[in-house]
């Protein structure tokens, strides 16, 4: 938090306003026991099933978000357990969300991923669809997304990508920004990442 403090002020931006995602994806729960034991409420996960084993015992007082792709049989259960989705990218996943949503009368709230390195390995709207994908979202399916979010190709200078999410976002009327990770997150904060996902220099590294 420290360094999030640091980066936010050295942006004129107050530290409250950025969200720190821990990313306990994959991680031992003697990783993550001391960091929750810390006051650390706010956690990121991957896999709906590896979430909800890990945290319904534990789920009272924290704030769940989705950061990994969703497939649409698991729907029901991500809009259930999770608080945030941050994976939203592609109309059949509105369209079972918007439907899960009208059923369980419960939405989580919703980001669109954006890949703004349009990588073909990577999941993620390109940034030439993402202003109908977000019309889309809100006229045809009744979804409201707050944000969007992006992970910039790792063999590139993520501030361009930071840049480009942050316009797609203004013209869109997104307020949210779901940016940065263990080795960019301080770039993010600049360029005015409201939530950053920190895994490695929360956790340590993976072993």
């Amino acid at each position: 938090m420290a360094r999030i403090a640091r980066a936010a002020q050295a942006s004129g931006r107050d530290p409250t306003d950025i969200e720190l995602v821990a990313v306990s994806k994959t991680q031992p729960w003697s990783a993550v026991e001391p960091v929750l034991a810390a006051g650390q409420r706010v956690f990121g996960e991957n896999r709906v099933q590896e979430a909800v084993e890990r945290w319904t015992a534990r789920r009272a007082g924290l704030r769940l978000h989705l950061i990994g792709p969703l497939q649409t049989n698991k729907v029901r259960d991500a809009a259930a357990f999770f608080d945030v989705i941050e994976t939203l990218d592609r109309e059949k996943l509105a369209r079972a969300l918007a439907d899960e949503v009208q059923k369980a009368g419960k939405a989580p709230v919703l980001y669109v991923q954006v890949n703004t390195g349009e990588e073909p390995q990577k999941a993620g709207v390109v940034p030439a669809d993402a202003d109908a994908f977000v019309a889309a979202c809100r006229d045809a399916y009744g979804l409201e997304p707050v944000g969007l979010m992006c992970i910039p190709p790792a063999d590139e200078p993520a501030g361009p990508h930071f840049a480009l999410l942050g316009k797609i976002a203004a013209r869109n009327g997104l307020t949210r920004l779901s940016m940065g990770m263990s080795g960019d997150f301080e770039t993010a904060i600049r360029f005015g990442a409201t939530g950053v996902r920190v895994g490695s220099a929360v956790f340590g590294a993976r072993t």
